[in-house]
């Protein structure tokens, strides 16, 4: 069930009534079973995947925190490892492996004996393995106890607004708000519905009508020059910033609407100054988890200098590998890997903040427009549908040409360029003049109302109706 689609209008409000409407030892039952439900709405089947991580995930918290015998602990805490990254390994790199394998193979005039399987993706398994596998690491860890109730559990891993894309809550985060009565509160109500109306803006208005251009000029190589190339390339780098961050505000909005707080997944990553700072705002959940489970466990910055540089890098390239069994992912996080470990080293010879406000805004816009730059690069192997592709994307990129309007031409390239304005007009005022023309908030009836109808009426006549899926719920 996508949230751009009537099912997802239908569904939520008759979940957030029930939620309501019914007494507080009953909600866990209705959101688990809406969870069930908006899960199987895609492949009912895989519903048992899930079902059997559960199970695993919960029996390891509670005999982890049983347990006193340090090897046992630990024994338990790789079985739950194991059968979590197992399941992800399984679906999501069997036939890229087995691909591989076949390569190799045929170098040598061997036989590969291993059949390709035709398995669909359980859809969002990196996401909530991810988060299952969080919980039995902070109760192995000793910073959450073990939840009792398998049902709550169940929902802490299956709760439908972030389970198929994020945010990748910690147990710390979440768990315990499963547990607390919330009353309706009008105020977290209408604040909540205010930011899924801005993520459906940035989903309808701007993703889904960018993806019309970048689509074009992505799926056809071949047949385009250089200012095509980059007028798509960084069309997708907006593009794949209001599908996921749309995606999140609807999660965030959705669960806020009942009283549940979520974490903030993106913080206008692209006012960031390099690339330390990008990693900082963009998918905030997922790069917290390679730093608190990835980076520090591999001695971080607390190593040698050679050390740092490679552990930077594998968290990076194991990220590329998170994000999908393609080398175009592979090639994506190991660019961000050189980007971070190339800024770590050249991050002391950098300007410091200068007396003068005037140098200190060039020298902040410089950054920031050099740093979209390299992002925006490595975004042509992330959307590329092949290395192939993207190389020859990059090659054609030194020969330009007037040929600009593409899909719907000028009427739908127009409409892109009015929708990215007014993003970074509001986001440029949430940077930087956050207390002051609060729209959606503002105490005047007129401009707070006038607001929000401005932004309905926008997303009538300029949004994308034709139920395009969120780009992240492929990972």
């Amino acid at each position: 069930m996508l949230f751009n689609s009537v099912e997802f209008a239908l569904f939520y409000i008759l979940v957030t009534t029930l939620y309501f409407v019914c007494p507080y030892r009953y909600r866990w039952i209705i959101l688990l079973s809406a969870s069930c439900y908006f899960y199987m709405a895609f492949v009912p089947i895989y519903i048992l995947v899930l079902g059997f991580t559960i199970v695993i995930d919960y029996l390891a918290g509670i005999y982890i925190e049983k347990q006193q015998d340090p090897r046992k602990r630990k024994m338990l805490l790789v079985v739950s490892l194991i059968s979590n990254i197992g399941i992800l390994a399984f679906f999501k790199y069997f036939n890229f492996i087995n691909l591989n394998i076949d390569y190799i193979a045929h170098e040598f005039n061997w036989h590969n004996p291993i059949p390709y399987l035709t398995i669909l993706l359980p859809i969002g398994l990196s996401f909530h393995t991810f988060q299952a596998m969080s919980y039995t690491i902070e109760v192995y860890r000793g910073n959450q106890k073990a939840e009792k109730h398998f049902g709550i559990y169940s929902l802490y891993v299956m709760f439908y607004p972030q389970l198929v894309a994020g945010p990748i809550e910690r147990p710390q985060n979440i768990l315990y708000q499963m547990h607390t009565k919330y009353p309706f509160n009008y105020q977290l109500m209408t604040s909540g519905l205010k930011m899924m109306l801005w993520g459906f803006f940035k989903k309808l208005v701007i993703a889904d009508r960018l993806s019309i251009f970048v689509n074009s000029v992505y799926n056809n190589p071949d047949l385009h020059n250089g200012t095509t190339i980059v007028i798509a390339s960084l069309f997708f780098a907006v593009q794949i910033y209001c599908d996921f961050s749309g995606y999140t505000d609807i999660a965030i909005g959705c669960a806020k609407t009942m009283g549940f707080d979520l974490m903030k997944n993106f913080n206008r990553p692209y006012f960031a100054t390099n690339i330390q700072d990008f990693w900082r705002r963009w998918h905030i959940s997922l790069s917290t988890w390679f730093r608190d489970y990835l980076y520090i466990p591999l001695g971080g910055s607390k190593v040698s200098t050679g050390r740092r540089y490679l552990n930077l890098f594998i968290i990076f390239a194991v990220s590329g590998i998170w994000h999908g069994a393609n080398y175009t992912y592979i090639i994506w996080g190991a660019l961000h890997g050189l980007y971070s470990v190339v800024y770590v080293i050249i991050k002391p010879y950098l300007r410091k903040d200068s007396e003068n406000e005037f140098i200190n805004t060039i020298t902040r816009v410089t950054n920031t427009l050099i740093t979209i730059v390299f992002v925006t690069f490595a975004w042509i192997f992330f959307r590329a549908n092949s290395v192939t592709d993207a190389f020859t994307l990059i090659h054609n990129l030194k020969s330009f040409g007037a040929r600009p309007f593409m899909g719907d031409g000028v009427s739908n390239f127009a409409h892109s360029l009015l929708a990215i304005a007014i993003l970074f007009a509001v986001e440029y005022k949430m940077e930087f003049i956050p207390k002051r023309f609060n729209w959606f908030t503002s105490r005047n009836i007129v401009v707070r109302w006038g607001s929000i109808a401005l932004t309905v009426f926008l997303l009538l006549i300029l949004g994308v109706f034709n139920g395009g899926q969120f780009i992240y719920f492929q990972f």
